[in-house]
């Protein structure tokens, strides 16, 4: 057999012409039953696998989506993708996955490199502002949709959840269980989903008709390292100067603070700190004290992000629109009342 088994020596072997075997791999319908039957038996023997990147070029269509993440450790994410996995399952696209990893040099080599590829388009959770390399590469005819960020100037569509809404309602609930000295954990700011967070949580202790005072303590990154770093700092402190509640920006960071909180400082979550996170990740409802989070509807927003993709793909006159879901307060054993 040939290194490179191509249509023709399928055509040879078969008896057939190249043009009857592309149309049994395109248009079988319109072969007959003898021709179908011999043209399979040929690519079998050949072993002949179909150059389905030339013909995607020829056709200038893509079956591949690229999926910039900002953080492929965190769970959240790994849903998010395997919503869209499945919404592209459908249409017979795959995914090229990226993790940034909260970081601008790489993020931009995967959107190069998606460029190189011709993806039918890209899904990205960005890492800070890159309208410019989004405009570049719809300029190429490549379609973006945020991911997880709110498009605010409405020149992209985008798919999120409302992050304001959720640190409101996660300040709120800290609130109706008596805390009123409460820690917002999270970082980098340069990340528009921590930037929100606290907005709301700020938003909601000004509402409040009880004093209640916002801190932040801030960190490099959204992971359980860095919240257990954090938790660390905090315990360093005199006692007296500890807050009674902490939002985490996410869960992860807030699982690393529990470990701190737990470990280091041997204290009672949550009659002497109440801890809240932001996801809902799976690990959330399983730690040692059972975690209260924000869920964000994961599978849904990567569906979502996917099918208004293919529908601007489409249609690139569609107008570029925002998709914005609303997170669900679930509480459990770390926010108890007291």
């Amino acid at each position: 057999m040939p290194a490179t088994t191509s249509i023709r020596d399928v055509a040879r072997v078969a008896g057939v012409s190249v043009g009857t075997v592309s149309n049994v791999l395109n248009r079988p319908q319109e072969v007959s039953a003898d021709s179908v039957s011999r043209v399979n038996r040929a690519i079998e023997q050949l072993g002949y696998v179909r150059n389905d990147a030339a013909r995607q070029l020829r056709a200038g269509v893509s079956s591949t989506v690229g999926f910039v993440v900002l953080d492929g450790q965190n769970p959240f994410f790994g849903e998010v993708v395997r919503g869209a996995e499945d919404e592209a399952s459908r249409h017979g696209i795959a995914i090229l996955y990226g993790n940034t990893d909260e970081d601008a040099a790489r993020e931009g080599m995967y959107l190069d490199l998606f460029a190189e590829q011709r993806v039918r388009g890209v899904l990205i959770s960005p890492y800070g502002d890159i309208t410019a390399r989004l405009e570049r590469l719809r300029e190429r005819g490549i379609r973006s949709v945020l991911v997880d960020r709110i498009n605010g100037d409405g020149r992209f569509s985008s798919v999120s959840v409302d992050s304001v809404a959720g640190g409101r309602m996660a300040v709120e609930h800290l609130i109706a269980v008596g805390r009123r000295r409460i820690a917002f954990v999270g970082g980098p700011f340069g990340m528009r989903q921590v930037v929100d967070r606290l907005a709301g949580a700020r938003a909601a202790a000004e509402g409040s008709t009880e004093r209640v005072d916002i801190e932040v303590v801030a960190t490099g990154a959204l992971t359980v390292e860095e919240g257990v770093r954090a938790g660390r700092r905090i315990l360093e402190r005199p006692r007296r100067d500890w807050p009674d509640a902490l939002f985490a920006a996410s869960d992860l960071l807030a699982l690393g603070l529990l470990q701190s909180l737990i470990v280091d400082g041997a204290l009672l979550v949550p009659d002497e700190i109440a801890l809240i996170g932001f996801d809902d990740i799976a690990f959330a409802g399983a730690a040692a004290v059972p975690l209260s989070s924000l869920r964000q509807p994961s599978r849904a927003i990567g569906q979502t992000a996917l099918r208004v993709l293919l529908e601007e793909t489409a249609d690139p006159d569609l107008i570029p629109r925002r998709t914005v879901f609303q997170p669900e307060l679930v509480v459990r054993a770390s926010t108890r009342g007291r």
